[in-house]
């Protein structure tokens, strides 16, 4: 196999076969408001796998983020992200994504799927962009994407927040969530 470009994914670069998200070299972050600030944060442990068809739009994928791993670079905060107020991860330990469709082309892609947070589960579609598929230099194939969408926490029972004078609320509801994913295919192995 000749090693593909980095530049933007085509069909003819896309191999089909199953790939594991190399946490490593990947990352799920998140944006919420906080007064007039925004505080952001990432979850240091998940997994998942990319199911990929001849053609991007013919892809799947799955993934499980555990919710205890929140990093927000604040100790106290994170505890009580942790805490039955918010994320419970005592009873609920992940949070999962399993795609039911891609639609789109080289400009852009749509996946859609389920989100499921705390035992809710609601659609959601990330907007999404394949990086390309490389060779790194240990020989193991890579694959490349980014992807962003935004969530009402509410939509999911996360309810919790402090009012503040003036009618306004310590915390927006609005969660923006930043998926940078690099991927292994699985024949191949290998770490870098």
């Amino acid at each position: 196999m000749t090693t593909p470009s980095t530049d933007t994914l085509t069909a003819g670069e896309l191999v089909p076969g199953t790939w594991t998200i190399d946490a490593a070299h990947s990352e799920v972050g998140f944006t919420v408001r906080h007064l007039m600030s925004k505080v952001r944060g990432r979850f240091a442990e998940f997994s998942g796998s990319v199911s990929t068809g001849a053609q991007p739009t013919d892809s799947s994928v799955r993934a499980e983020i555990v919710l205890s791993s929140i990093d927000t670079n604040q100790a106290q905060r994170d505890g009580h992200l942790r805490s039955a107020e918010i994320f419970d991860a005592e009873r609920h330990a992940t949070m999962t994504f399993v795609s039911t469709g891609v639609t789109g082309d080289a400009d852009g892609y749509v996946i859609h799927g389920d989100l499921t947070i705390k035992d809710v589960t609601r659609p959601v579609e990330l907007a999404a962009e394949f990086l390309g598929v490389a060779t790194d230099a240990y020989g193991v194939t890579r694959l490349g994407a980014e992807a962003t969408t935004s969530i009402n926490r509410k939509d999911f029972g996360i309810d919790f927040n402090v009012p503040l004078e003036g009618g306004k609320l310590l915390i927006g509801d609005k969660i923006d969530i930043t998926l940078t994913i690099e991927a292994t295919r699985d024949a191949e192995g290998g770490q870098a």
